[in-house]
């Protein structure tokens, strides 16, 4: 029993981090309809941010407030860089959806390349606080509290999302550009400030993924993002594009999966039914879980 009860919470955690960085790609594609490969590059950028933010920025550190203080800062650096992206480099591409899989397909390889340059290659220790390398009893498993710490992020970056979509003037924007980008223009709305804004937010989840996701792996190093964003790719595609609560569903499937199945099968073998289950879901659901079908 308490290995299931470990496995499922552990499996959580890892869901909690697809979720932090898929939420913010949803959304990104579902208003302004932007595969953006460089997302990973904000997680990598907040993950850095913080490292760095806790050993050089006077009151920040792996303590206490110093550590929530190290956290805003990398939040702060992966919103900043996603709206720079956002104005500079996909702004002027809306509409020709190649040069934006290129250019940011082409900004993902040359921010790992910079973050390699000014820090090198290898891995860095990344300055955790104390009680989140202890572990808290639950029903008889020990339980990590870094995996905790992401599933309460998780739900408070969710709870944030849906109260923003839908009790503020840009949330409710933002979903209308969702549902008919070409009708909230019509209607003399600038749509817009609505992408910069959503940019934004994603930048800053994919930002906290970063510097919570150095928490719960120990680490942190300048191909971290890239490697999580295909995870995150696959529950944007499960939970349907655009949809921020089919992004929370397919995330916690994809980690639980992946968890029992890395468990009590070979090496490997998570990822691989991982795969299995968005073959499945494009087959039989293309539109994805909380997706709604294409009308012609």
């Amino acid at each position: 029993m308490s290995t299931i009860v470990l496995l499922t919470l552990t499996g959580l955690g890892l869901a909690a981090l697809y979720f932090l960085v898929a939420s913010g790609l949803s959304l990104v594609f579902g208003l302004a309809d932007v595969l953006n490969f460089a997302h990973g590059l904000f997680l990598s950028v907040g993950a850095y941010a913080t490292w760095w933010a806790a050993g050089n920025l006077p009151g920040a550190g792996p303590s206490g407030f110093g550590f929530v203080l190290a956290v805003a800062v990398g939040v702060l650096a992966g919103a900043v860089v996603g709206m720079a992206v956002e104005l500079i480099m996909i702004r002027p591409l809306y509409s020709r959806t190649i040069e934006q899989v290129l250019v940011t397909v082409g900004l993902s390889l040359a921010g790992v390349a910079l973050l390699q340059a000014t820090w090198g290659a290898d891995a860095r220790p990344f300055p955790r606080p104390d009680w989140t390398q202890r572990v808290t009893p639950v029903l008889g498993a020990k339980v990590p509290n870094s995996g905790l710490l992401l599933i309460l992020a998780a739900v408070v970056v969710l709870a944030a999302l849906l109260g923003f979509l839908r009790y503020t003037r840009y949330g409710l924007v933002i979903r209308a550009g969702v549902e008919n980008r070409e009708m909230v223009t019509a209607l003399g709305i600038d749509v817009r400030k609505a992408f910069t804004l959503v940019f934004a937010i994603g930048g800053a989840a994919a930002a906290l993924a970063g510097a919570l996701g150095g928490v719960y792996f120990g680490s942190v190093s300048p191909g971290q993002g890239g490697s999580l964003l295909i995870f995150a790719f696959i529950v944007v595609v499960i939970g349907g594009m655009g949809s921020v609560v089919g992004s929370a569903y397919a995330a916690v499937a994809v980690g639980l999966l992946q968890q029992f199945v890395n468990y009590y099968g070979t090496s490997g073998a998570g990822d691989v039914c991982v795969v299995a289950l968005l073959a499945i879901v494009l087959l039989l659901r293309p539109q994805g879980i909380a997706g709604r079908a294409a009308t012609t």
